[in-house]
Formats: structure tokens, sequence, C-alpha cells
């Protein structure tokens, strides 16, 4: 099975090719057992860039792709904390918002009596009362009539009361940003995250050009194809492919770049810190702290799963200081500030159907990573 690497200058940090051949071996395992058929893999130590790449971005009787480091993956939730989460917290830093406000401010349709407590960190912290999702894709329905349903429809719990996982509030956060910036979300996500960080490779709704380079996900009954750029998310297509809970498509190495500023916004240590520090140090303080402080068996940042919550997969290794995301197609980012450490995996582990679960891997990969980094040091 065909294989890139790219290890740049790792070597100044300890890290021999024999350890940094050991950090992908969960991978491999994973596509010999047709878990995954293929994976890119990104890992930022100490400011040096790790890449891999290995399996297939398309495994199909009438097409096979190779995986490579340039290869574009649906990014699913990723799409949360990697697009919506900054494009608040840039607003927050501008004074445009203010995590208290409640989201009828923005959302004129939810001044409703049982909407009217639900503010922007409920949203961004899973808070909010919503459940975790709701059928929009089989509904003729236009953004507004989506937006109207919510507004009507009853809550679960009161907000703040209980953490539920829901794409919902990130839906809502996906329909406020481009009011704030005065252009539709996509736009924004270019002018204020992808451009200055130079992630020329991110972005919604890939052209058809792209299709060669892009992994295709899941079968789809209805179409008799693969969705192959084209976003899995049915919601997500459901919004024409922009939204806020998904719809991003990126390489591992442009996720990297994005890693790179959160620890530089971080302010952790000098070697991180040489991209634009587009966040204030104390609105990615706050995004990485917790932000559920009455729901003590939760443990939630803004977007952000923080180290200890039921959702998190850094494994045994990563610190305390720990926080990441996943993505439902098999996509995952995890930063360890303690460490100086980044790590990106994205593999289309729907390819082979949305049963296959890619959690013990995400843990064993971090493990793997955070075991070499360990062992350079002795």
């Amino acid at each position: 099975m065909a294989e890139q690497t790219d290890y740049g200058t790792a070597g100044q940090t300890g890290l021999t090719v024999t350890l940094l051949d050991k950090m992908w071996e969960p991978l491999r395992q994973a596509m010999s057992d047709r878990l995954i058929p293929g994976a890119s893999a990104a890992v930022l130590y100490k400011g040096e860039r790790l890449r891999y790449a290995g399996g297939l971005a398309v495994d199909i009787p009438s097409e096979t792709t190779e995986a490579t480091l340039e290869t574009l993956y649906d990014c699913a939730s990723l799409t949360k904390v990697s697009v919506t989460l900054p494009l608040v917290l840039i607003l927050l830093d501008q004074g445009k918002l203010k995590l208290e406000d409640p989201v009828s401010s923005y959302l004129p349709e939810f001044h409703r009596a049982d909407k009217s407590m639900i503010t922007l960190r409920h949203l961004l912290s899973h808070t909010s009362g919503f459940v975790a999702s709701y059928d929009f894709h089989t509904q003729p329905w236009t953004p507004q009539e989506i937006l109207d349903f919510l507004a009507k429809e009853p809550l679960a719990y009161e907000p703040g009361t209980l953490c539920i996982y829901s794409d919902v509030g990130f839906i809502l956060l996906g329909e406020i940003i481009p009011r704030l910036f005065g252009m539709p979300l996509d736009q924004a996500a270019k002018k204020h995250l992808f451009d200055p960080l130079g992630m020329k490779d991110s972005g919604f709704r890939p052209s058809p050009g792209e299709r060669p380079r892009i992994a295709a996900t899941e079968y789809s009954m209805a179409t008799q194809a693969y969705w192959h750029g084209i976003v899995h998310d049915e919601n997500a297509r459901a919004m024409g492919g922009v939204s806020g809970h998904a719809g991003l498509f990126a390489t591992a190495a442009d996720l990297l770049e994005y890693a790179r500023m959160w620890l530089a916004s971080a302010n952790v240590r000098p070697s991180a810190a040489h991209k634009p520090c587009l966040l204030s140090p104390p609105a990615a303080v706050r995004a990485i702290t917790k932000q559920t402080p009455l729901l003590p068996e939760v443990n939630r940042g803004l977007g952000w799963v923080l180290k200890g919550d039921t959702a998190d997969v850094s494994g045994r290794f990563f610190s305390q200081q720990a926080f990441g995301h996943t993505g439902f197609t098999g996509t995952s980012l995890y930063l360890d500030p303690l460490q100086e450490l980044a790590v990106v995996l994205l593999t289309n582990r729907v390819h082979y159907g949305r049963e296959q679960s890619v959690t013990q891997l995400r843990t064993d990969f971090h493990d793997a990573v955070a075991a070499a980094i360990q062992a350079s040091s002795l």
C-alpha cells in the first residue's frame, strides 16, 4: 500500500525515523482491517510539521484513488470548531457580540418565551435546550423556514441544565455570523480565516474540478452513487452545502495551520507563535476553559471538547490541558498546549458504511503520537 510522508526538519526535536514510523502504525492497522480505506494525518510538535498519507481515498470497483498528503476530506463537525467557533470569537474580539447575548438579539424569530433565555454561550457549549438534530433534508424548506421551525419547536430541557451535543446550536450560529460580518458564512471564513492563515485548500462546496483529489464518503441508496465532493451531512446539503455545523472540506496540512494559530493565540510557547494570532489570548483561553460549571460530569469549552469529557478521545498521554473535536465522517483535531502538540486525523470511515467506528482508532493514534514524542525525550 503506497504511503507518503513529510518530516521536514523533525530530527531537531529528537524524533528519529523509527519513532516517526511508529506514529502511523494504528492507521496502517485500521486500513489492513478495512476499518478505513485510507487516511491523511498531520502532527505539529514544537513548531515542526510531520505528515503522513496512506491507503485509498476512493475504494469502489469502478474507481480507486490513493490518499495523498493533498487529499481533501469532508471534515463534517470539525466545521464547528474550525469555522464557526473562530468566527464567533473574532466577532467577540471586535465587540460585535457577547457570549451572554440572547440569540433573539440576532435572530428575531426567537423572541418567544421559551427561547428568550438561550444565549450564544449556550449554543457554543451545547447546553441550549435543543435536541441533537432534526430532519431538515426530507423537507422542502428554505433556510428561513428552518429558522422558523426551530423558533417554534419546543425545547427538550431548560437551557444550561443539561448538555446534549447538538448540531442545532451551530446551525443557528451559522446564521448569525453572516448578519454581523455582512457576507455569507463561506465568504467570511475565506476572508477572516483561510486567507490570513494560508489555508489555500479549505472551503465549502468544492468545485467539480477538485473531485479527483477529494475522498469519497458514503454510498447513497437514493442516488445510487457515493457522495464525492458533496457534503455528506444531510442537513448541510439541505442548506446548500454551507452551514455552521458541517460543510468544510480541507487537507490535513491546512487544519494543522489552523491548529498552529490556536497554539499561538493561547501564547503557550514562543516556538509555536509564528502564525497570525487571529484570536486574542483572552478569547482563545475562554474557549478552552470549562463553560459548564453547573454540570460536573460534563467538560465542555466553547465548541471544544475538553480533557475528561465523555466525548474526549485524546488518549492516555495528552495532558489535562488538551482539547479537541471529532467529525462524523471520521475526522478529528486535537491539541495539547502543554506539549506544544497538535494532531489532525482525516479519514473517510463512512466509505465502508456508517456502522464503522473509529473511536478506538482515534485514541490509539493519539497514544502512538504521544508515546513517540515521550520516547524522543528519553
